[in-house]
């Protein structure tokens, strides 16, 4: 019977507080009341000169949450002793950073060390959604900032991969087949710079032909675009480009996926059912976005007093 009160007490002064250090909505809702108005002002701010702004946070959040977890480690700049996540390859062309620092900076006003970075790329992702004609979703949080940035441990899923290569980083992440064909969805507000895919456009593996897999016209469309400018870059929805809908679905069982990921989504076994429900089904597919970005905005998150509130998002704290 000791023993049992011994495991009893652990129990409480051990589990209990870490359970109540897990992430809630509203969790600013005493130390900051303003908190979720002040990043969805900086974000409508934003949306108002460049919708492209939605595609950006999506993959800053991505690409956030599928290194370290949704510890806002991808806001760190380098320093002469390290290398941080931006410098590696698949974030050289991630976006927003100075979004994130508006909102931090805005909030340090009102009430500073308070608000998470993680917690802002989180918010001002799914305020931008809502611009972009998305669904609206509550957004648990209560995440804290990491302490280390490190562009050696950045290793994310890339645009050439099987649905099955793909499906195992999200799968390592706790996610579902469904949660990575819903999260690729976000595709349809999304843009791809032309390396990413222009070996699908005149010489597919080797063949000295097209991706076979890709509608003939849009192979006329991109290569028109990838002919022009420095860096040049596509919609991957060529339909509703900045309305965040199930049209990224229909374009791609009509051959129009533009990366190869994205076209074998609706080709392969283990997600084209997926596909199809979402290509006709729009309520379903904004119900499970939803759904599935707050689990991502899950994976790995450090609580309670783990990680720290960073001032700035690009600098860890002076211990």
């Amino acid at each position: 019977m000791m023993r049992m009160k011994i495991i009893f007490v652990l129990y409480f002064t051990i589990l209990l507080p870490l359970a109540l250090a897990q992430l809630k909505v509203g969790f600013y809702k005493t130390s900051c009341p303003r908190a979720e108005s002040i990043v969805k002002a900086a974000v409508q701010k934003r949306f108002n000169t460049d919708k492209s702004i939605t595609a950006a946070l999506l993959r800053m959040h991505f690409h956030d949450c599928f290194v370290r977890g949704c510890d806002a480690s991808i806001l760190i700049d380098s320093t002469n002793q390290s290398r941080s996540e931006k410098e590696s390859g698949p974030n050289l062309t991630v976006r927003g950073y100075e979004l994130i620092d508006e909102a931090k900076k805005a909030l340090e006003k009102v009430c500073p060390s308070k608000v998470s970075c993680a917690d802002i790329i989180t918010l001002a992702t799914r305020d931008s959604v809502v611009l972009a004609g998305g669904p609206s979703y509550d957004v648990p949080t209560g995440r804290r900032d990491g302490r280390v940035s490190n562009m050696n441990e950045v290793n994310l899923p890339g645009p050439s991969l099987s649905v099955s290569q793909a499906f195992q980083s999200f799968k390592d992440k706790g996610l579902t087949m469904d949660d990575m064909v819903t999260l690729l969805g976000g595709h349809t507000v999304g843009v791809a710079h032309c390396f990413f895919f222009s070996g699908r456009l005149t010489n597919f593996q080797g063949t000295g032909k097209p991706d076979p897999s890709m509608d003939a016209g849009l192979v006329t469309t991109l290569k028109g675009i990838c002919g022009n400018g420095s860096n040049p870059k596509a919609f991957l929805d060529q339909g509703t480009s900045f309305s965040f809908d199930n049209e990224f679905y229909r374009q791609i069982r009509a051959k129009k996926g533009v990366m190869k990921i994205d076209q074998e989504l609706a080709d392969d076994r283990l997600s084209s059912g997926i596909v199809s429900r979402f290509a006709s089904n729009a309520n379903l597919f904004r119900t499970r976005f939803a759904q599935a970005m707050v689990k991502m905005g899950n994976i790995q998150v450090l609580v309670g007093n783990a990680g720290e509130i960073r001032k700035n998002c690009r600098v860890i704290n002076s211990k």
